[in-house]
């Protein structure tokens, strides 16, 4: 017996290795990512290419350092980059997209200024989200759920720095 729900889900898993092996690295732009202007497939490419590519992080010129957190990656950027209004030469990526480590602004400030709400807003941590973009497509009998969310927060292992960035979601049920 056919099963098109199982087919359109093993064609999803199936060409995420050929856009891993599409992704032109001069194609980066890191501030697209980080602000919400790319989909879903484009960072997931991306993702997958940065994982995947021996090399990948060498050839960006990026330098992985220490981030004290278990659930950030860190890197120092060869070239400051301006995103969200800010430069900065340090991003982080969480377990769904990079955020720009950012100086001199407070988080409340960023989220009010980017129109994202809080969710949390106390004196020791802020954590704020706004969706960007969310969609849901049913395929036989599989529903595919994307969803894009621009993110404002604080960490303890960044004192005094604001993290901000996009978090891409997609989920196959």
């Amino acid at each position: 017996m056919r099963h098109p729900g199982l087919c359109l889900v093993l064609l999803v898993l199936l060409a995420a290795p050929a856009a891993a092996d599409d992704f032109d690295p001069a194609s980066l732009d890191l501030a697209a990512l980080i602000e919400c202007r790319t989909d879903v497939p484009g960072y997931n490419g991306f993702a997958l290419w940065l994982t995947g590519e021996s090399g990948a992080v060498r050839k960006l010129g990026w330098k992985e350092v220490p981030s004290g957190n278990p659930f950030l990656r860190q890197y120092r950027l060869p070239a400051p980059i301006h995103v969200l209004g800010r430069d900065t030469g340090r991003i982080v990526f969480t377990a769904t997209g990079p955020m720009a480590v950012l100086d001199g602004v407070a988080a409340a400030n960023l989220a009010r200024q980017l129109g994202v709400p809080a969710t949390v807003s106390t004196p020791d941590k802020f954590l704020g989200e706004k969706v960007v973009a969310e969609s849901t497509e049913e395929a036989g009998g599989v529903s595919l759920s994307t969803r894009i969310a621009l993110n404002v927060s604080t960490v303890a292992s960044h004192p005094g720095k604001t993290l901000a960035g996009c978090s891409y979601a997609l989920d196959v049920k």
